[in-house]
């Protein structure tokens, strides 16, 4: 069974190799987007892989993955539209009005970039994205105790940076 499997993984792998770029290629030109174009292909050719027995049957394997890619694209376009839509509807009844961003203290904001990128994130998943300690944890992939660590040792860096700030500095 396993013998008969890698055949099929093989002959998908020899055919995607052979039809990608021109596929690609074409769907791009017919949606007019080349990011788009390249999704659509990738998602066509996953789905192809799916169903490969059925699609290595196929009268033109190239015309199965070509309507789906094809079919991909325009649901693409469908959902931007009527986000499109319901966004300038939104608009214009004044609900997606927003005060624009108070502008971070100078001297903070300096020293809050100068930490080291993964505390960075964690303070400001945590005190501007006002995320819980365990929500901060989750987005970042790490562990609870790493957070408060982290954060702990934000807290005292930015104290001593912030101390050190000459009095009189731009805020």
């Amino acid at each position: 069974m396993s013998e008969a499997r890698n055949v099929t993984a093989d002959d998908f792998a020899e055919w995607y190799a052979e039809a990608f770029v021109e596929i690609r290629r074409a769907v791009t030109l017919a949606v007019g987007d080349a990011d788009l174009g390249e999704e659509a292909t990738a998602e066509a050719f996953a789905k192809a892989l799916v169903h490969w027995p059925k699609v290595r049957r196929a009268d033109s394997r190239r015309a199965w993955v070509y309507r789906v890619a094809l079919n991909e694209a325009r649901s693409r376009f469908r959902r931007l539209r009527l986000e499109r839509r319901y966004l300038q509807r939104r608009r214009a009844e004044g609900e997606l009005h927003h005060p624009p961003p108070e502008e971070p203290d100078t001297a903070l904001w300096r020293a809050v970039s100068g930490l080291p990128p993964r505390t960075r994130t964690a303070v400001v998943l945590r005190y501007v994205a006002d995320l819980s300690v365990a929500e901060v944890a989750e987005a970042m992939g790490v562990a609870t105790g790493s957070v408060s660590a982290t954060l702990h040792h934000a807290r005292k860096r930015l104290a001593q940076v912030l101390s050190e700030e000459p009095k009189g500095a731009e805020r």
